[in-house]
Protein backbone atom coordinates (compact mmCIF):
# COMPACT_ATOMS: atom_id res chain seq x y z
CA UNK A 1 0.00 0.00 0.00
CA UNK A 2 1.14 3.46 -0.52
CA UNK A 3 -0.66 6.86 0.01
CA UNK A 4 0.20 10.57 -0.50
CA UNK A 5 -1.36 13.63 1.57
CA UNK A 6 -2.92 16.20 -0.90
CA UNK A 7 -5.36 19.24 0.09
CA UNK A 8 -6.36 17.39 3.22
CA UNK A 9 -7.14 14.04 1.89
CA UNK A 10 -5.32 11.05 1.82
CA UNK A 11 -5.27 9.01 -1.86
CA UNK A 12 -4.01 5.36 -1.37
CA UNK A 13 -2.86 3.43 -4.82
CA UNK A 14 -1.12 -0.10 -4.70
CA UNK A 15 -4.32 -1.29 -2.92
CA UNK A 16 -5.94 -4.87 -3.64
CA UNK A 17 -9.34 -5.39 -2.75
CA UNK A 18 -10.67 -2.50 -1.80
CA UNK A 19 -14.44 -1.77 -2.62
CA UNK A 20 -15.94 1.16 -1.08
CA UNK A 21 -19.65 -0.02 -2.01
CA UNK A 22 -19.25 -3.62 -1.03
CA UNK A 23 -17.00 -2.93 2.26
CA UNK A 24 -19.80 -0.69 3.50
CA UNK A 25 -22.80 -2.26 1.55
CA UNK A 26 -22.35 -5.97 2.93
CA UNK A 27 -23.67 -5.72 6.16
CA UNK A 28 -21.03 -5.52 8.56
CA UNK A 29 -21.81 -1.66 9.35
CA UNK A 30 -24.57 0.95 9.72
CA UNK A 31 -23.33 4.36 9.41
CA UNK A 32 -21.97 4.85 6.14
CA UNK A 33 -24.09 6.63 3.71
CA UNK A 34 -23.09 7.63 -0.04
CA UNK A 35 -24.63 10.42 -2.06
CA UNK A 36 -25.65 11.03 -5.70
CA UNK A 37 -21.91 10.09 -7.17
CA UNK A 38 -21.13 7.53 -4.57
CA UNK A 39 -19.18 9.29 -2.30
CA UNK A 40 -19.57 7.54 1.30
CA UNK A 41 -19.73 9.54 4.52
CA UNK A 42 -19.28 7.88 7.74
CA UNK A 43 -18.98 8.12 11.49
CA UNK A 44 -16.34 5.98 13.49
CA UNK A 45 -14.39 6.57 16.51
CA UNK A 46 -16.41 10.32 17.44
CA UNK A 47 -14.76 11.09 13.67
CA UNK A 48 -16.05 11.59 10.44
CA UNK A 49 -14.40 11.59 6.55
CA UNK A 50 -15.56 10.91 3.15
CA UNK A 51 -14.22 7.85 1.02
CA UNK A 52 -14.61 7.85 -2.91
CA UNK A 53 -12.74 6.24 -5.65
CA UNK A 54 -9.90 7.73 -7.20
CA UNK A 55 -9.43 8.65 -11.15
CA UNK A 56 -8.61 5.29 -11.92
CA UNK A 57 -11.17 2.59 -12.93
CA UNK A 58 -11.98 -0.74 -11.48
CA UNK A 59 -12.91 -1.88 -8.03
CA UNK A 60 -9.79 -1.68 -6.60
CA UNK A 61 -8.98 -4.75 -6.50
CA UNK A 62 -6.82 -3.91 -9.51
CA UNK A 63 -5.18 -0.98 -8.36
CA UNK A 64 -7.39 1.65 -8.45
CA UNK A 65 -6.79 4.26 -5.75
CA UNK A 66 -9.20 5.70 -2.84
CA UNK A 67 -9.39 8.74 -2.07
CA UNK A 68 -9.84 9.53 2.35
CA UNK A 69 -10.70 12.91 3.29
CA UNK A 70 -8.51 13.50 6.45
CA UNK A 71 -5.08 14.15 7.68
CA UNK A 72 -2.12 12.32 7.51
CA UNK A 73 -2.32 11.52 11.44
CA UNK A 74 -6.07 10.87 11.80
CA UNK A 75 -5.48 8.20 8.50
CA UNK A 76 -2.06 7.05 10.34
CA UNK A 77 -4.05 6.50 14.26
CA UNK A 78 -7.67 5.60 12.93
CA UNK A 79 -8.80 5.03 9.14
CA UNK A 80 -5.84 2.68 8.57
CA UNK A 81 -6.42 0.00 11.06
CA UNK A 82 -10.58 0.73 10.62
CA UNK A 83 -10.47 -0.72 7.19
CA UNK A 84 -7.57 -3.12 7.90
CA UNK A 85 -5.30 -1.74 5.39
CA UNK A 86 -2.59 -3.38 6.27
CA UNK A 87 -3.96 -7.08 5.50
CA UNK A 88 -3.60 -8.47 2.02
CA UNK A 89 -7.12 -9.22 1.12
CA UNK A 90 -6.32 -10.39 -2.40
CA UNK A 91 -3.89 -13.02 -0.98
CA UNK A 92 -6.63 -13.96 1.65
CA UNK A 93 -9.14 -14.31 -0.99
CA UNK A 94 -6.85 -16.47 -2.89
CA UNK A 95 -6.52 -19.25 -0.02
CA UNK A 96 -10.29 -19.30 0.13
CA UNK A 97 -10.84 -20.55 -2.85
CA UNK A 98 -10.98 -24.07 -1.53
CA UNK A 99 -14.14 -25.38 -3.87
CA UNK A 100 -16.07 -24.19 -6.41
CA UNK A 101 -18.55 -22.41 -4.33
CA UNK A 102 -16.04 -20.14 -2.76
CA UNK A 103 -14.22 -19.27 -5.95
CA UNK A 104 -17.43 -17.62 -7.24
CA UNK A 105 -18.59 -16.09 -3.75
CA UNK A 106 -14.99 -14.59 -3.69
CA UNK A 107 -14.29 -13.34 -6.48
CA UNK A 108 -17.98 -11.27 -6.57
CA UNK A 109 -17.27 -9.96 -3.18
CA UNK A 110 -13.64 -8.67 -4.21
CA UNK A 111 -13.02 -5.68 -2.58
CA UNK A 112 -14.93 -6.45 0.85
CA UNK A 113 -12.83 -5.37 3.92
CA UNK A 114 -13.58 -6.31 7.46
CA UNK A 115 -13.66 -3.00 9.30
CA UNK A 116 -12.15 -3.01 12.92
CA UNK A 117 -15.01 -0.82 14.38
CA UNK A 118 -15.39 0.31 17.59
CA UNK A 119 -16.21 -2.66 19.92
CA UNK A 120 -19.29 -1.12 21.78
CA UNK A 121 -21.01 0.04 18.92
CA UNK A 122 -20.42 -3.33 17.15
CA UNK A 123 -22.09 -5.06 20.60
CA UNK A 124 -24.95 -2.09 20.69
CA UNK A 125 -25.60 -2.57 16.61
CA UNK A 126 -25.94 -6.35 16.48
CA UNK A 127 -28.38 -6.04 19.55
CA UNK A 128 -30.23 -3.86 17.57
CA UNK A 129 -30.00 -6.15 14.53
CA UNK A 130 -31.50 -9.08 15.99
CA UNK A 131 -34.64 -9.92 13.85
CA UNK A 132 -34.45 -6.35 11.79
CA UNK A 133 -33.12 -5.85 7.94
CA UNK A 134 -30.58 -3.30 7.05
CA UNK A 135 -32.86 -0.18 6.37
CA UNK A 136 -34.49 -0.38 9.84
CA UNK A 137 -31.53 -1.28 11.54
CA UNK A 138 -30.00 1.78 9.77
CA UNK A 139 -32.67 3.65 10.66
CA UNK A 140 -32.84 2.93 14.67
CA UNK A 141 -29.45 3.30 15.04
CA UNK A 142 -29.53 7.13 13.23
CA UNK A 143 -32.03 7.43 15.65
CA UNK A 144 -30.15 6.47 18.41
CA UNK A 145 -27.43 8.85 17.51
CA UNK A 146 -29.50 11.58 16.78
CA UNK A 147 -31.01 11.95 20.27
CA UNK A 148 -28.06 10.07 22.68
CA UNK A 149 -24.77 11.33 20.77
CA UNK A 150 -22.76 13.93 20.49
CA UNK A 151 -23.26 16.44 17.53
CA UNK A 152 -20.95 17.99 15.31
CA UNK A 153 -20.00 19.64 12.07
CA UNK A 154 -18.26 18.07 9.32
CA UNK A 155 -18.90 19.49 5.94
CA UNK A 156 -21.50 21.72 6.83
CA UNK A 157 -23.33 18.61 7.60
CA UNK A 158 -24.93 18.31 11.00
CA UNK A 159 -23.57 14.69 11.93
CA UNK A 160 -23.79 12.63 15.38
CA UNK A 161 -21.18 10.41 17.13
CA UNK A 162 -22.22 6.89 18.82
CA UNK A 163 -23.54 7.27 21.98
CA UNK A 164 -21.25 5.66 24.83
CA UNK A 165 -22.37 3.05 27.05
CA UNK A 166 -22.31 5.62 30.44
CA UNK A 167 -25.11 7.85 28.31
CA UNK A 168 -27.02 4.67 27.61
CA UNK A 169 -26.93 2.82 30.84
CA UNK A 170 -28.98 6.03 32.52
CA UNK A 171 -31.98 5.63 30.30
CA UNK A 172 -34.64 3.82 30.58
CA UNK A 173 -36.47 1.75 28.39
CA UNK A 174 -39.19 4.67 27.78
CA UNK A 175 -36.05 6.59 27.37
CA UNK A 176 -35.13 4.62 24.19
CA UNK A 177 -38.91 4.46 23.46
CA UNK A 178 -38.26 7.36 20.94
CA UNK A 179 -36.18 4.87 18.58
CA UNK A 180 -38.84 2.16 18.18
CA UNK A 181 -36.42 -0.80 18.97
CA UNK A 182 -39.06 -2.57 20.83
CA UNK A 183 -37.69 -5.33 23.42
CA UNK A 184 -34.51 -4.36 22.20
CA UNK A 185 -34.57 -1.62 24.35
CA UNK A 186 -33.65 -3.80 27.34
CA UNK A 187 -31.07 -5.43 25.88
CA UNK A 188 -29.10 -2.41 25.21
CA UNK A 189 -29.65 -0.74 28.20
CA UNK A 190 -28.00 -4.35 30.15
CA UNK A 191 -25.27 -4.69 27.95
CA UNK A 192 -24.71 -0.44 28.41
CA UNK A 193 -24.77 -1.06 32.35
CA UNK A 194 -22.24 -4.31 32.33
CA UNK A 195 -19.94 -2.01 29.87
CA UNK A 196 -20.09 1.03 32.17
CA UNK A 197 -19.89 -0.74 35.66
CA UNK A 198 -16.55 -2.63 34.18
CA UNK A 199 -18.38 -6.20 34.53
CA UNK A 200 -17.68 -6.43 31.10
CA UNK A 201 -14.43 -5.57 29.56
CA UNK A 202 -14.36 -5.57 25.36
CA UNK A 203 -11.03 -4.50 25.28
CA UNK A 204 -9.77 -7.70 27.29
CA UNK A 205 -12.05 -9.72 25.76
CA UNK A 206 -9.89 -9.50 22.00
CA UNK A 207 -7.37 -11.17 24.07
CA UNK A 208 -8.71 -14.33 25.13
CA UNK A 209 -9.52 -17.03 22.87
CA UNK A 210 -12.90 -16.97 20.17
CA UNK A 211 -14.47 -19.72 22.42
CA UNK A 212 -14.00 -17.85 25.89
CA UNK A 213 -15.18 -14.68 24.04
CA UNK A 214 -17.95 -15.96 22.92
CA UNK A 215 -18.92 -17.49 25.82
CA UNK A 216 -18.51 -14.41 27.73
CA UNK A 217 -20.46 -11.92 25.55
CA UNK A 218 -23.28 -14.99 25.80
CA UNK A 219 -23.71 -13.95 29.27
CA UNK A 220 -25.69 -10.64 27.93
CA UNK A 221 -29.39 -10.41 27.80
CA UNK A 222 -30.58 -10.96 24.14
CA UNK A 223 -27.32 -12.01 22.91
CA UNK A 224 -27.25 -15.62 21.64
CA UNK A 225 -24.59 -17.09 19.19
CA UNK A 226 -25.29 -14.41 16.07
CA UNK A 227 -25.28 -11.76 17.92
CA UNK A 228 -21.60 -13.14 19.46
CA UNK A 229 -20.45 -14.09 16.75
CA UNK A 230 -20.84 -10.58 15.10
CA UNK A 231 -19.33 -8.98 17.99
CA UNK A 232 -16.30 -10.79 17.60
CA UNK A 233 -15.49 -10.28 14.18
CA UNK A 234 -16.86 -6.88 13.61
CA UNK A 235 -15.90 -5.22 16.83
CA UNK A 236 -12.83 -7.04 18.21
CA UNK A 237 -11.35 -7.89 14.47
CA UNK A 238 -11.38 -11.85 15.39
CA UNK A 239 -11.39 -12.53 11.50
CA UNK A 240 -11.94 -16.82 12.15
CA UNK A 241 -15.25 -16.02 13.76
CA UNK A 242 -18.53 -17.42 11.27
CA UNK A 243 -21.96 -15.71 12.17
CA UNK A 244 -24.49 -18.01 11.50
CA UNK A 245 -27.71 -15.75 9.44
CA UNK A 246 -30.70 -17.23 7.33
CA UNK A 247 -28.03 -16.11 4.03
CA UNK A 248 -25.49 -18.11 5.38
CA UNK A 249 -27.50 -21.25 6.76
CA UNK A 250 -28.90 -21.33 2.81
CA UNK A 251 -25.16 -21.12 1.83
CA UNK A 252 -24.17 -24.36 3.98
CA UNK A 253 -27.12 -25.93 2.88
CA UNK A 254 -26.98 -25.51 -0.83
CA UNK A 255 -23.47 -25.99 -0.85
CA UNK A 256 -22.08 -28.05 1.44
CA UNK A 257 -24.77 -29.77 3.84
CA UNK A 258 -24.92 -31.42 7.41
CA UNK A 259 -21.66 -31.64 9.29
CA UNK A 260 -19.91 -28.28 7.75
CA UNK A 261 -17.50 -26.87 9.76
CA UNK A 262 -15.85 -23.48 8.93
CA UNK A 263 -12.52 -24.33 10.31
CA UNK A 264 -11.93 -25.21 6.77
CA UNK A 265 -11.46 -21.63 6.29
CA UNK A 266 -9.21 -21.23 9.04
CA UNK A 267 -7.92 -18.49 9.91
CA UNK A 268 -9.94 -16.29 8.01
CA UNK A 269 -13.46 -18.07 8.08
CA UNK A 270 -14.72 -14.49 8.57
CA UNK A 271 -13.60 -12.72 5.52
CA UNK A 272 -14.75 -16.40 3.86
CA UNK A 273 -18.46 -15.61 5.77
CA UNK A 274 -18.66 -12.21 4.53
CA UNK A 275 -17.68 -13.01 0.77
CA UNK A 276 -20.32 -15.85 0.80
CA UNK A 277 -22.65 -13.51 2.73
CA UNK A 278 -22.85 -11.21 -0.01
CA UNK A 279 -22.97 -13.28 -2.81
CA UNK A 280 -25.70 -15.22 -1.64
CA UNK A 281 -28.04 -12.06 -1.07
CA UNK A 282 -26.78 -10.16 -3.92
CA UNK A 283 -25.47 -12.23 -7.15
CA UNK A 284 -28.60 -14.13 -7.80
Amino acid sequence: MVYTQRNGEIEISDISDFDPVKTFECGQCFRWTADESGVYTGVAFGRAVTVRRGAAPGNCSDGSSIIISCTAEDFETIWRGYFDLDLDYAEVRRGLCVDSFMRKASGYGAGIRILRQDAWEALCSFIISQFNNIPRIKQIITSLCEIFGDTFIFENNKLHTFPSAEKLAACSKDDLAPIHCGYRAAYIIDAAKAISSGSLDLNALSQVSHEIARCVLKQLNGVGNKVADCVLLYGLHMLDSFPLDVWIKRAVTEHYGPGFDPGVFHPYAGVAQQYMYYYMRNAR
